[in-house]
Formats: C-alpha cells, structure tokens, sequence
C-alpha cells in the first residue's frame, strides 16, 4: 500500500467510527440505555428491564466480537485489554472510583454525551470536568500518581488475559476457536437469562440492547479490520488506522473526551489528529441531538443549586480519574472490553457496579439523614 492511499482510507475509518457512534447516540437517547439508571432501576424500584436491555448489549458484543475471531478477522490480542499484564489493583480502584463517581454525576460518560445532545446543560461542564481530569490521568499530575501507585500491582497471565487466549493455551485447541466456542457459550447463556422474563422480551429492550451491542462490534470491525494496513509505507509494521492508542479500538466514553478536548485546544498543532475516539464523541452528540429533537425530547436544563452543581464536579472528577485509571468505562470495559472476554474487563466491570451501589446507597442515606 502506498501513502497516498492511506488518506481516503484513513477519512472512511473516520467517517464509518462517527456513523457508527451517532446510531449509538440515537438508540441510547430513543431507548434510555443507561448502566447508572439500570443499577438505580434495581436499587430503588427493583425493576430489571434497563438491566435486561444492558446485558443484552453484553451478549450481542460478545457473540459478535468472539465471531470476527473465530473467522480470522481481528485477536483480542490487538486491543489494550487482552494485555498479560493484568493490573488489578489499578481496575479495582479506577473501577470504584468510576462507579462512584457516575452516580454522582447523574450517569456514566456514555449517557452524559446522550444528554448533552438532547440540551443537558449539566452534562456539557461534567463533560469538560471527566476530560480535563481524564486527559490529567493520561499525561499529567494524576498520571504521576497512577504510575507510582496502583499500576505497580500487576499479575502476568502469559500469553494473554482474555479467557480464550488462556484456554487455548491449556487445552492445546486454536484460539480462534476457543473464542467462536466461548462467545457463543457465554452470549447464549446471557440471552437466555434476558429472554426468561417478559421484560427482556420488549422491542425496546431489544431495540437498546441489540442496538447497543452492535455498535460496539461494528466499531470493532472499523478499527480493527476495515482499518488495519499489513504494512505501513512509512514504518513497514503493522497498523491500526486513527487510534489514539496504535491498538484496535472500540467505542470508550472517558479517555477520548479528554483526546477530544486536547485536539480542540491544540487545533493549529498539525501533529493533533483526529482520532476514532474523537469523532466517535462528536458523533455519539450529534445521534444524540438529532433523535430528541425528531422526537421533540430536546430541552434545556442547568443546575438546580449548589448541592447538585458540587455533586456533578465531584462525580465528573472521580469518573475522568478512575476512568482512566480502570482503563475503560461502563462501555470501555463494560461493553467493549467484556466483549474480548478479559479477565481485567470483567474485574473492572465488577468494580464500577460496586462503587455505584456504593454511592446509591449514601445518596439514600443523605437522604435519610435530611428527612
């Protein structure tokens, strides 16, 4: 492949990334798919239907991803999470952290993006505040402290950390093929968990959950196959194509805020390109805003009082910090990452709905105490 065909094929995985992204904002804005709402749903009301329709996106993510390597298409092993170095104290803290913090904050990156398409005033400064302190925990004071700390504890899991990897290497079989044979195992069993109650039997549900799901391996495909060049002209090593982190990306809703914010910022910078994850934001906004407003659900809102101005900021923090730190957000790890069946995803997953049961129950007790 020559440089100059880079260009066009670079601008189609870009395009492709925001397309897929703005379908992600519409559904999530149609439907409410919120992983902070389904928890809430289940803590305050006992209801399971938004928690259905989330684990439903689960299933269809990893079904589909698990698919692609059973065909030869992409290995996990080209993404961030399947990773030997399985940081786990890094996932527990980022993940309470996140699961706090998204409480607070009134949803996750996923659903502050949603919200602010629709006229969510709020969600614009907690997304400013998740960049800022996400891009910090990238490459600036709270990185120091990430690396110096929780990074340290690390547990290597040779070959790698995604359960189809560490099967292959037990049983001897491929690992294309302990993948096909996990997805299916695991994604079946979760959609026979969702179809059993008439709850997870609702075209809304379906329409969320499904949706949801195969955004996330779409993105897969994009980044992973659609965008991946054999050799590059310049380097002559494998590449993946507009990614922030040179791996095979999918959908992640905290570090490419704060990518987004220091494209925007350092606009003249020629070496600021953009990136799968950037657009990918502009997208999930833009999906958003155009579903409210075809079903005129758009509408402005700002802060109430101080209290809940304090509660966005905090929780905007926590969410940037842990964020990161957890490598992954309720989509970033929850979806995309749980999808290559990582065992660090599904300890981070585990961690995030800790610290929002957490916060859950100390906005109860506020409350009880106020009373």
């Amino acid at each position: 492949m020559h440089e100059q065909e880079l260009i066009p094929l670079t601008q189609a995985v870009l395009w492709s990334a925001f397309a897929a992204a703005a379908v992600f904002g519409a559904v999530a804005q149609r439907t409410h798919f919120c992983t902070m709402g389904a928890i809430a749903d289940i803590v305050n009301m006992g209801d399971w239907t938004r928690m259905r329709m989330w684990v439903l996106a689960i299933a269809v993510a990893v079904i589909g991803f698990n698919a692609m390597v059973g065909a030869g298409w992409i290995k996990a092993s080209d993404s961030l999470y399947a990773e030997p170095s399985l940081m786990w104290l890094s996932l527990l803290v980022g993940g309470l952290m996140f699961g706090f913090g998204m409480v607070l904050a009134s949803g996750c990156g996923s659903k502050n993006l949603v919200r602010a398409g629709a006229g969510n005033l709020k969600a614009w400064v907690v997304l400013l505040v998740l960049g800022m302190s996400a891009f910090a925990t990238l490459k600036g004071i709270t990185a120091v402290l990430r690396v110096a700390t929780v990074d340290r504890a690390t547990i290597d899991l040779t070959p790698a950390q995604d359960l189809p990897s560490l099967l292959a290497a037990a049983t001897g079989v491929g690992t294309p093929v302990a993948a096909l044979g996990l997805g299916l195992v695991l994604g079946t069993g979760l959609l026979a968990w969702v179809l059993r109650s008439p709850d997870g039997r609702t075209p809304m549900v379906w329409l969320g959950g499904a949706g949801i799901g195969a955004m996330v391996v779409l993105m897969w495909w994009i980044s992973g196959r659609l965008g991946f060049v054999a050799e590059h002209p310049l380097t002559l090593e494998a590449s993946f194509l507009a990614t922030n982190s040179r791996r095979m990306e999918s959908l992640s809703m905290v570090a490419p805020v704060g990518f987004a914010l220091d494209w925007l910022l350092f606009f003249s910078d020629k070496a600021k390109l953009l990136t799968i994850g950037i657009v990918s934001m502009a997208g999930v906004i833009a999906g958003s805003a155009a579903m409210a407003l075809a079903s005129r659900e758009f509408r402005w809102e700002g802060f109430g009082n101080v209290e809940d101005t304090a509660n966005h900021l905090a929780g905007a923090t926590l969410m940037g910090v842990g964020g990161v730190t957890a490598m992954g957000c309720t989509i970033g790890q929850g979806l995309s990452g749980v999808s290559t069946l990582s065992l660090g995803s599904l300890l981070a997953l585990v961690a995030i709905v800790c610290g929002a049961l957490a916060a859950l129950r100390y906005q109860i007790w506020r409350i009880d105490r106020m009373a």
